[in-house]
């Protein structure tokens, strides 16, 4: 399989193997007019088997987020053909409209236009609560 280096992009890489759409989902990668490659089950030495994304231009998201979705992911910023920034995301202060409160009560159930805002309450367990109502996330 050959995939063409990039100039100018982001590769998300050491991805626990199967969770590339679910991070594609998240950054809403299929709106994109570049090229993004998904490599799924790739072999890893450290993990078995990985995935991969790498997308054909810099974008202009809090990446960090990803953190919550896949705490061990690697992100390789790629600038001019070149290595320019390489960090693992660590988890987020607050994660918005990434979770959604399952407390029937919570006010987030009935005023739909408000956003879904969740709290880190607990960084060891990676834990998150609503901002309204305190509940857990799952």
């Amino acid at each position: 399989m050959y995939i063409d280096s990039i100039k100018n992009g982001i590769v998300i890489d050491h991805i626990r193997a199967g969770k590339a759409m679910e991070i594609y989902r998240f950054l809403q990668l299929e709106e994109l007019e570049c090229s993004v490659a998904i490599i799924k089950n790739a072999a890893s030495r450290r993990m078995g088997k990985k995935d991969i994304i790498k997308i054909d231009t810099l974008l202009d998201v809090d990446l960090n987020a990803l953190g919550f979705i896949d705490p061990f992911i690697t992100i390789d910023v790629i600038k001019d053909g070149q290595l320019a920034e390489k960090f693992h995301p660590e988890l987020p202060d607050t994660l918005t409209g990434v979770l959604c409160c399952h407390n029937p009560r919570c006010i987030t159930s009935t005023e739909q236009e408000l956003p879904q805002v969740f709290k880190l309450t607990d960084r060891k367990n990676r834990v998150y609560r609503c901002i309204y109502c305190e509940t857990q996330s799952k």
